[in-house]
């Protein structure tokens, strides 16, 4: 479990000597900071932890999102919390002239199709994907899927031997831009668009 860091005292989360509009502002650059410092999405009950008690984390966030709709960064919900990216509209000038090697997914085709049906088809075993395919999925490709944070270890199937099942992380819906696994596209618009 992870533990919360501890309160800062001298933190003045009220900001009751600044008029109204200036106290919401004053929060909301608050709100973009922890969010630009995070390397992961950001709970609302961490945002709390910075604004007056009572201020409503979600219309700061609003506000905040539609003061950036400008910038080439937007604020993005997951299903933990929020998070800032880059729009996808910068995403080729990103990789011009910054190191994101660490960062970029290594997939090719055949990988989506793969990470596809398992987001479809969760909880599933290698099994339930090679009568999806056709054919043996390697545990190579499982393993990478896994080492990028795409994928995790589900439930053990109910079927004889009990085969561990896989399932999709909190970072793939943050590679993919997701907020649930609800925002998922159609499997049959997807068909009929010649992606799976």
């Amino acid at each position: 479990m992870v533990k919360a860091p501890a309160p800062d005292t001298a933190l003045d989360r009220a900001l009751e000597d600044l008029p109204p509009a200036d106290r919401w502002r004053a929060w909301m650059r608050r709100i973009e900071a922890v969010l630009f410092a995070s390397a992961t999405s950001v709970p609302r009950e961490a945002l709390a932890r910075v604004v007056g008690q009572g201020a409503a984390v979600d219309l700061l966030i609003a506000d905040l999102a539609a003061d950036l709709t400008d910038r080439p960064y937007e604020i993005a919900k997951t299903a933990e919390g929020w998070l800032l990216r880059t729009r996808p509209a910068y995403a080729a000038v990103i990789r011009a002239a910054a190191d994101v090697g660490s960062q970029a997914l290594d997939l090719n085709a055949f990988d989506t199709a793969v990470l596809a049906a398992i987001a479809y088809h969760q909880p599933v075993t290698r099994d339930g994907l090679k009568d999806i395919f056709g054919k043996e999925i390697s545990r190579d490709l499982i393993g990478r899927l896994h080492d990028q944070g795409l994928i995790a270890t589900g439930p053990r199937s109910p079927r004889r031997g009990a085969p561990y099942t896989f399932v999709t992380t909190e970072g793939f819906l943050t590679a993919f831009g997701l907020e649930s696994l609800r925002d998922l596209p159609d499997p049959e618009q997807l068909g009929d668009a010649g992606v799976l």
